[in-house]
């Protein structure tokens, strides 16, 4: 079914006096500060573009989450008999993107008013949920949740629930990138599956 230059130029002068410069005296770069998020929206094919494209977003990891057996693999995970939810784990600077955007891209590319399924996908590996991993991610997707309740953008309530993170367990290898990897097939799948048709009923425009 469905199966990312530096432009370095240096007059002759300067750059003799930088290569004339003890190494110790340039400072090295600082590495990103690094912070974790983890959604299940469905098909996670579909959830790494999103985030993929959100600056300050370092990688992109699809996986699953949620259920009771190590190290699953993708045949047992749609079986629906693990438990597991197929989730995006999204490595980001805090420092140039916030959680808090990071919950509003979620929302703009599910469906949160259905249980155990997203669009064509049907059963509980297509779940959606908010899997927190600290208390402050919990405050922050509660109140973003409450706030979506409030403004209610549908009428159909979101059963999109706010959970603990537990195991992160990578997919395979196949699956990672799926959509770069494999364009025709994802936009065919994508499509087919009626996820943009879908979104923008909800929020105005397809997803991202």
């Amino acid at each position: 079914m469905r199966a990312r230059v530096r432009y370095w130029t240096c007059a002759g002068a300067l750059a003799a006096a930088l290569a004339a410069a003890p190494a110790a005296a340039q400072a090295p770069a600082s590495p990103p500060q690094q912070a974790v998020a983890t959604f299940a929206g469905g098909c996670f094919w579909c959830m790494e573009p999103p985030y993929d494209k959100l600056p300050g977003v370092i990688s992109t990891t699809s996986g699953y989450m949620g259920g009771t057996k190590r190290n699953p693999t993708y045949e047992e995970v749609s079986s629906g008999r693990t438990g597991h939810a197929e989730v995006v784990q999204v490595a980001y600077d805090p420092s140039k993107v916030t959680y808090e955007k990071l919950l509003e891209v979620f929302w703009l590319n599910i469906d949160p008013t259905v249980q155990d399924r997203q669009f064509c996908d049907v059963g509980s590996q297509y779940r959606t949920a908010i899997f927190y991993h600290s208390a402050e991610q919990k405050r922050l997707a509660e109140a973003s949740k409450a706030a979506l309740e409030k403004s209610k953008p549908f009428k159909q309530p979101i059963v999109t629930p706010v959970e603990q993170a537990g195991d992160f367990w990578p997919a395979e290898d196949y699956h990672q990138d799926f959509y770069k990897k494999n364009p025709v097939r994802y936009k065919y799948y994508r499509t087919g599956c009626g996820r943009d048709a879908r979104l923008k009923e909800l929020w105005g425009k397809p997803g991202e």
